[in-house]
């Protein structure tokens, strides 16, 4: 009975959003086949656009516009092109592209061979991508020729193709192949293939993680049960298609027929420019975008936009306040992961109130809060958060997972739910120290010295220490050079938190370390 109710408010759910709705004769019969072609796929989303809406502009991005119909043509000629070069089902195929149609094509061209996509993240080395490359066991890699330096060491056997070109290709391009190859339909539906998407290895080296494929409309429901997007709409997506949350706005994008707005270089008053003249319904971005964007001294209005969604890491309160305040009530933060997909959402009401909350579990999620024996704690104290969905990651591809209790899948994170159910997330639970037998939080001191005066940005880790066994360290970014000083920043603390969370050491650097999500990398702090 509960799978009924929970399929039926979903239904109501995509009727609200304009998923589904009547539609005439031929263009239904175009979608019916589109499924049993492609299933519930990404190929299936833009097969189901050239049927239903084949004009709507599928792709914006610095080469022009594409329809939904070119794309669906343009991804059978690629699969084409790809089949000559030996890919089918269960062979890997590595993307490592910036925001742009190269990467859309590929992703979908891959997908309709039931070949294994295998997402790289544009921040790594060129000694991390040829790691990544071999144990994947990847037979074609595709890359901008921006990145020609991170393939240096990449195995001989692997097939290289050029997606975007700056200057010279210096090799065969997917124009090339996409020009050179028939649009004649394919070879029966193959095997589904899997989406390999790499964690950020903020803590540690990136691993390959295996992301399901969703098996209905059900895990878009949820989204769009505390996400006001609509059928049609026009995406700006700043946030990294190869990141997990880049990757959402594209599939939720493609259940939408919405187009996607993309930019290969993310530039803060370019994405409001595009919001602007595109007429954005919605802008995807991590939080150091939007607090990029926050910082333009002039903003044009933008009348068409309704939501900011901001995931990927830890939004400080200080930029939910000013988003609010500028944009209005359009900010949703959404908390989740590479393994778990989504864990809550906060909704700018909630935000309002409470700007460092990471909000509730959106329908058909299961949320619980443990203590180190599995037993959920009440509400205020400290404790493991557990989650479970429809989109729990398969397993990282070395074989190892995260642990689960109770269908419950562990994120890794600390945190507490209050009298109203809103969750609060106090950090990894792996950068917990114990100072002086106290268990202190680095995340609550960065989001106090996040609003001190002055600060631009701020990290804090735990460090060895021969007295306490541990002490904090904060890594400050200054608005201005000498607009405040070591003690300055501990006093703040002092005056606001326990002494044990006062950080000893406080260092000041022009910008703190991050990856290409915008993620700070404290293990190069620490």
């Amino acid at each position: 009975m509960n799978r009924v109710a929970g399929a039926l408010r979903a239904l109501v759910t995509l009727v609200r959003a304009g998923v589904v709705r009547p539609m005439a004769p031929g263009r239904l019969l175009g979608v019916l086949g589109a499924y049993l072609r492609w299933d519930l796929t990404i190929a299936f989303g833009y097969a189901h656009g050239a049927a239903r809406h084949p004009d709507r502009p599928a792709i914006v991005d610095d080469g022009g516009a594409l329809t939904f119909a070119e794309v669906d043509e343009r991804t059978t000629r690629l699969a084409h092109g790809l089949r000559d070069l030996g890919v089918g089902a269960g062979t890997k195929v590595a993307v490592l592209c910036r925001n742009h149609r190269g990467f859309v094509e590929t992703v979908t061209a891959s997908v309709k061979l039931g070949a294994h996509v295998v997402l790289l993240n544009t921040g790594l080395s060129a000694g991390q991508v040829a790691t990544v490359l071999r144990e994947q066991d990847v037979a074609v890699v595709v890359a901008d020729t921006e990145f020609g330096d991170l393939l240096v060491d990449a195995p001989r056997e692997v097939h290289r193709l050029v997606a975007w070109v700056e200057g010279t290709a210096g090799g065969r391009t997917l124009e090339d192949l996409i020009a050179a190859s028939p649009a004649t339909p394919l070879p029966r539906r193959p095997p589904r293939g899997r989406m390999v998407v790499l964690t950020s290895g903020t803590t540690g080296a990136p691993k390959g993680a295996r992301r399901p494929e969703p098996a209905s409309l059900t895990p878009a429901a949820a989204l769009l049960s505390r996400i006001p997007l609509r059928a049609g709409d026009r995406f700006s997506v700043p946030a990294p298609l190869f990141h997990t949350w880049g990757l959402a706005a594209f599939q939720i994008a493609l259940v939408l027929g919405a187009t996607l707005v993309l930019r290969r270089k993310f530039d803060p008053a370019l994405t409001l420019d595009d919001a602007r003249t595109h007429r954005s319904d919605a802008l995807f971005a991590v939080p150091v975008m939007l607090q990029r964007v926050l910082e333009l001294e002039s903003r044009p209005a933008l009348p068409a936009l309704r939501v900011i969604a901001s995931s990927g890491s830890a939004l400080p309160p200080p930029v939910a306040r000013r988003c609010l305040a500028v944009f209005g009530p359009v900010l949703y933060n959404l908390y989740g992961s590479t393994e778990v997909s989504w864990v809550s959402i906060a909704r700018p009401d909630e935000l309002a109130r409470h700007p460092d909350t990471a909000g509730r579990p959106p329908r058909g999620t299961r949320l619980e809060v443990l203590d180190d024996d599995g037993r959920p704690v009440p509400p205020g104290v400290t404790g493991r958060i557990f989650v479970a969905n429809e989109m729990l990651f398969d397993g990282y591809t070395n074989g190892s997972g995260k642990e689960v209790r109770d269908g419950l899948m562990s994120t890794g994170d600390l945190g507490h739910r209050d009298e109203e159910g809103l969750l609060y997330v106090a950090g990894r639970d792996d950068e917990m120290i114990v100072s002086g037998g106290e268990n202190v939080y680095p995340r609550e001191v960065e989001d106090l010295l996040a609003a001190l005066d002055g600060v631009r940005e701020v990290a804090v880790v735990g460090v060895p220490d021969e007295r306490f066994g541990q002490r904090l360290a904060a890594y400050v970014v200054r608005e201005e050079p000498g607009s405040l000083d070591a003690d300055a920043v501990r006093d703040h603390v002092r005056d606001n938190l326990a002494r044990f969370s006062i950080p000893r050491d406080v260092v000041f650097l022009e910008a703190l370390p991050r990856n290409a999500t915008g993620k700070v990398l404290k293990r190069e702090l620490a």
